[in-house]
């Protein structure tokens, strides 16, 4: 792995040689050189990159092409680098100062794949604000990895669920509710095309689905 990694930064160093010295695109691959340290300046530049299209100015049909070529990181790693940035800027604003990153400790530095699990958490209707606020002091306090997060954010919605069986029931409800009105209604398009039943059984089950729809909240 060692090896590997400094093949990339010898790769990324080379590239740098041929680029103007303090141009963005120069600034890009000087960030990507230290993304194991500074992945919030690597995503912050790509998302530059991404919303300005940058990457077409430096010959690059498509994002994903420059991201592979340039900067050399797979199309998942930089989508997952462009959400986690974008998510700190829109909800965690504060921890985007530079004056807070530079007092921080480096082993207690959120990885990008804390910050995507913790943006995936955001959405979870299953937690609430205190859930949501405890998961972000494991990340950014205390420097939990991705998988210990993500094995947290399992746990508190399993003790949701068994918390309120009720919810879990409704849920599960809907879900055969609306299974059921899409077999329905696949099925009463094939036979009003092929005519396969009279229009009275028709029109039952166009009042079945309408039934079925109203219980579906």
């Amino acid at each position: 792995m060692t090896e590997l990694k400094t093949k990339s930064i010898d790769s990324l160093t080379e590239k740098m040689q041929d680029v103007e010295e303090g141009s963005f695109r120069y600034h890009v691959l000087e960030t990507a050189k230290n993304f194991k340290a500074s992945w919030i300046e690597l995503g912050q530049a790509l998302y530059a990159v991404w919303k300005d299209k940058m990457y077409k100015e430096w010959g690059f049909s498509t994002f994903d092409a420059y991201t592979a070529r340039e900067i050399g990181i797979r199309k998942q790693t930089a989508i997952k680098l462009l959400r986690s940035y974008y998510f700190l800027e829109k909800e965690e604003p504060g921890y985007l100062k530079k004056e807070y990153l530079q007092t921080q400790d480096t082993a207690l530095v959120p990885t990008y794949e804390s910050i995507d699990v913790l943006r995936l958490a955001k959405n979870k209707k299953a937690l609430d604000a205190d859930d949501y606020r405890d998961l972000k002091k494991a990340i950014f306090e205390k420097g939990k990895d991705a998988r210990e997060v993500r094995k947290e954010l399992t746990a508190l919605i399993r003790q949701r669920q068994e918390l309120d069986p009720e919810e879990a029931r409704q849920k599960r409800k809907e879900a055969t509710l609306r299974r059921m009105v899409g077999v329905l209604r696949s099925l009463k398009k094939e036979a009003e095309t092929a005519r396969l039943l009279p229009s009275g059984i028709l029109k039952e089950i166009s009042s079945l689905i309408t039934k079925l729809e109203s219980e579906i909240q």
